[in-house]
């Protein structure tokens, strides 16, 4: 790799290694790849359910091309005064085995991978949780399975040397599925059960993972709905107050996205900087101004915010939708609309 392209890509590094920190006090090299687009949600939750052999299995980048990023990163690390702690991956299967990274298994390389870069001020929870073991993940399939065992089928099942396993096979079929919705029921039913499992589903729009719920032991959900209602009014004045504290933050949010906007677009009119800053910043809505990219306010995820917006109500790009258009050739044809009006709120 030439200097001037390895002067590029520690730039990159640098950049998303930033942005990883400011949200979490800490940063790995799979976060900050995650953050520059050579790895995906879904692949690195593959790897971790120990369907990949290896991290780098997933990924479409030289070798040579990691090493210098992987440096990058150290460098940058220790110029921000951050101290190295090595972290154990554990794959999230029955026996908690360890994840490669590499294909060859280069020591240093692994290590390279496993340390994280942490603040000097985490507390030592914060760092303990770290270092904490992977839930146990069982798989809530969108198809028709087999187990690899019995060769039967189940609701769920786990995976164990890279196979499907039924609950009953895996010595698993006395734990009981609690849906996701009540997170306080799920904590404390997680907490009280022995074994446990989170159970995650493909979202193939989205192309990760999603928890679904957990299964536990039969008694500790009983325990746990005991718990819960012993101060259900508690926690509903504190639904109400986070509640509350939640709105806020939304109202705060969507007006500094909408200075946004004004900044980046001047010509764009006030009150339809408010309209998509509304819109975009809408809680649990899964649009681009939710997404940790927008959370941000950073340029392109404000950017695509305003785009969604002149797509849909400055071209005629949901008519040839209902028409029968294709989506792709829909946005061709309105490219050139789009990109006149985003010119001219750009230079106003």
């Amino acid at each position: 790799m030439s200097e001037a392209h390895e002067s590029r890509l520690a730039h990159r590094v640098a950049e998303a290694a930033e942005t990883v920190h400011k949200r979490s006090k800490s940063v790995s090299a799979v976060a900050v790849f995650g953050r520059m687009g050579w790895l995906t949600s879904s692949r690195v939750d593959e790897w971790r359910q120990g369907r990949r052999d290896h991290l780098e299995a997933v990924m479409t980048v030289r070798d040579d091309k990691i090493a210098a990023a992987l440096r990058a990163l150290r460098d940058w690390a220790e110029r921000q005064g951050l101290e190295p702690s090595e972290t154990a991956y554990l794959a999230a299967t029955r026996d908690h085995r360890p994840l490669r990274f590499t294909a060859h298994g280069d020591e240093a390389v692994e290590r390279a991978y496993r340390t994280h870069w942490i603040s000097p001020d985490l507390t030592p929870a914060q760092r303990e949780r770290l270092n904490k073991a992977p839930d146990l993940v069982a798989i809530l399939p969108l198809t028709a399975w087999t187990c690899a065992s019995c060769h039967g089928t189940g609701e769920f099942y786990v995976l164990e040397e890279d196979a499907p396993i039924c609950l009953t096979c895996s010595d698993m079929d006395h734990l009981v599925f609690l849906p996701s919705g009540d997170a306080a029921l799920s904590r404390r039913a997680k907490k009280e059960s022995g074994l446990s499992a989170v159970v995650k589903q493909l979202n193939k729009r989205r192309k990760r993972y999603e928890r679904r719920g957990v299964l536990v032991e039969e008694a500790a959900l009983e325990r746990a709905e005991e718990q819960c209602l012993a101060d259900e009014d508690l926690r509903a004045r504190r639904r109400e107050r986070e509640r509350e504290r939640r709105d806020q933050q939304d109202v705060e949010f969507q007006k500094r996205m909408a200075a946004e906007v004004l900044r980046l677009f001047p010509g764009c009119p006030p009150e339809r900087a408010e309209e998509i800053a509304h819109h975009a910043g809408v809680r649990g809505s899964g649009r681009v101004g939710r997404s940790a990219a927008g959370r941000d306010l950073e340029a392109n995820a404000v950017t695509l915010a305003v785009a969604a917006s002149v797509r849909h109500l400055d071209t005629d790009y949901d008519q040839q939708l209902m028409s029968g258009v294709p989506r792709r050739q829909a946005r061709d044809n309105i490219r050139a609309r789009m990109d006149a009006v985003l010119a001219s709120w750009r230079s106003a």
